[in-house]
């Protein structure tokens, strides 16, 4: 079933698509028209009467149960916080870690999922870093490898950032979940792309400005409820923190469910944006949206291969995703950085991207909008530069 009954409705919904073929969607989205009129009419109606107005407080407690949805989680368990690194941090900082507790993460994840980790190697904590033979590709075996009775907590972003490796979420969580260690999750590269459950994670972070299709600083933070207790807030204000009538109290009591982590007024327009880009997706479907993002990258692969570019791993497969990372060897063609220049001059734009060695990269991350001819359409500007471009 095609995703649009036109291609005047694609255009309408993705008016960027009219001049421009944007492929930066795991760097910082391009809004859709829907999101940007649910902001455009909060605002506008904040401007005639109070921020808090009813509609808008119903909606943004309707934006907990749609996220919820689209996790398998509950909407209790939902705190409406972004960016990513902020939950994360809230993970990071909240739990009561003892001298002698080890975590593990991955040291060439996005900083935002390193930082918070390795920073409690100051309150005794050890950090384990995992080293997979490739980018991004951790295994169930690997995280498995790593873990000593004395392991706490393992921090995991569902999808590698460059590589765009997808990890097995339920069956590292699952292992995880038996041998009595949490599981925090950054779902940032694959919530609003692939079908992303929390059946066995414990924590989620996610900010909508990537595969949600929302804005920046408007996210999603989930944890379990049978772990709340074990998280303490630590952010605290009027709004988490019981306060009746807006009087301080001598003991600090947290709210129970999401607003437990949301220490006060909420960033409401990008709350309501948010909800009309899960809304948009839950309407075209995950599974539909997933099969397209495959497609896509099937076709530039299928393109650009001819062009002496190679790819990193996964190309295909159930840890592939709509991330297309690019290189090519020194002599076989313009550089990575010369191609790049020249996309983006040419109203195409893919990202730009290094290795930890210096490489660099070019990252393409079409969504479902996109189509098999912008594909082609990138491929042939590609290899029509001109010398020395």
């Amino acid at each position: 079933m095609p995703l649009f009954s036109s291609e005047a409705e694609r255009l309408s919904e993705f008016p960027i698509a009219q001049d421009s073929i944007f492929l930066a969607h795991a760097g910082v989205t391009i809004l859709p028209r829907r999101v940007t009129r649910a902001m455009q009419d909060y605002l506008e109606q904040s401007c005639l009467r109070m921020q808090e107005y009813p509609e808008a407080w119903r909606a943004v407690n309707e934006t907990r149960a749609i996220a919820a949805k689209m996790i398998g989680a509950q909407a209790s368990e939902i705190s409406l916080l972004g960016p990513t690194s902020l939950g994360l941090s809230l993970v990071a900082n909240g739990l009561d870690w003892q001298p002698g507790d080890e975590v593990v993460c991955y040291q060439d994840d996005y900083p935002a999922n390193v930082y918070p980790w390795t920073d409690l190697a100051r309150h005794g904590v050890l950090v384990r870093l995992l080293k997979p033979e490739a980018p991004g590709a951790i295994t169930p075996e690997l995280v498995d490898a790593a873990l000593t009775p004395k392991t706490k907590l393992v921090a995991l972003a569902s999808c590698h950032f460059l590589s765009g490796y997808r990890i097995e979420i339920d069956a590292i969580g699952q292992m995880l979940r038996a041998r009595g260690v949490l599981f925090c999750l950054d779902a940032i590269q694959t919530l609003g792309a692939f079908e992303t459950r929390v059946e066995h994670v414990d924590f989620l972070s996610a900010d909508s400005h990537k595969w949600m299709l929302g804005p920046m600083a408007a996210g999603i933070v989930y944890v379990r409820e049978a772990v709340q207790e074990r998280l303490r807030p630590t952010l605290l204000g009027s709004w988490n923190v019981r306060s009746p009538n807006f009087i301080a109290q001598t003991e600090i009591a947290f709210e129970r469910g999401g607003r437990r982590y949301e220490p006060g007024v909420l960033n409401v327009a990008g709350i309501l944006g948010m909800k009309a880009g899960l809304e948009l997706l839950l309407e075209k479907g995950i599974s539909e949206v997933s099969a397209q993002l495959l497609l896509l990258k099937a076709r530039l692969i299928s393109r650009l291969t001819p062009q002496g570019f190679r790819f990193m791993e996964p190309v295909g497969g159930p840890n592939a995703s709509g991330i297309t990372t690019a290189w090519r060897e020194p002599g076989s063609g313009p550089t990575v950085e010369n191609v790049f220049e020249y996309l983006v001059a040419h109203q195409i734009s893919p990202s730009l991207r290094y290795d930890r060695a210096g490489q660099a990269f070019l990252r393409f991350s079409p969504h479902f909008y996109n189509t098999e001819a912008e594909m082609d359409r990138v491929a042939d500007m590609i290899a029509g530069m001109p010398t020395g471009a």
